[in-house]
């Protein structure tokens, strides 16, 4: 991304150019980057960034004024908000595979949840995957994984979306819509400061 003071001889410049190039602006400060098409929308990489955006948006506003102020220092040497530091430093700690932080900096200590048996069953083009959570401790979200194939590894690649953690309430995954076939699930749970669980013990549900 360029910033720019007078893209194509104004101020207020936007849209594409040729297919090849963007103008816009951003928080107020005009920019020109190139125009990227991703090549699979869909692709595992793209759909757990997704859900990672969607858990650490939606989560935000839940988080502690103290935890709120830990960002400030990160957002003014950026020159954004606090929300935008939070999101762009934890989103790039998922790309390394770590788990997110609610504070800055992630220190990956906390106490992990206690993981009760983890279950899926099939329904119409569906699979409901419930993760019992026996003891919250410091625990803030459940990552899902899903594979085609058994004895799988949960990589950055397979993670489908994030539930979070409320107390002992059951984190549920309802996965949709499914073509008939058999899938593989395991989870890992990752605290408030950042320490990504092992995986749990996978099981599997078919949908016909």
């Amino acid at each position: 991304m360029v910033r720019v003071n007078g893209p194509a001889m104004s101020l207020e410049a936007s849209g594409s150019l040729a297919g090849a190039i963007v103008f816009s602006k951003w928080k107020g400060r005009p920019y020109v980057r190139e125009l990227v098409k991703p090549a699979n929308p869909k692709s595992g990489g793209q759909v757990g960034i997704r859900s990672m955006l969607r858990f650490l948006s939606q989560d935000w506003k839940n988080l502690s004024s103290a935890d709120h102020t830990t960002w400030q220092a990160k957002a003014a040497a950026k020159v954004i908000s606090q929300f935008n530091a939070f999101m762009g430093t934890n989103v790039y700690r998922y790309r390394d595979f770590l788990a997110p932080s609610q504070q800055d900096p992630a220190t990956g200590a906390g106490t992990l949840s206690t993981l009760g048996t983890l279950a899926a069953v099939a329904g119409v083009r569906s699979i409901t995957v419930t993760q019992p959570i026996t003891t919250a401790a410091d625990g803030w979200g459940v990552m899902f994984f899903r594979s085609l194939t058994s004895t799988f590894d949960g990589t950055y690649d397979k993670m489908k979306r994030i539930g979070k953690i409320s107390g002992t309430a059951a984190v549920v995954f309802v996965d949709s819509p499914l073509s008939p076939g058999t899938y593989y699930y395991e989870v890992r749970s990752f605290t408030k400061q950042g320490q990504l669980g092992p995986a749990s013990t996978e099981v599997n549900a078919t949908v016909v």
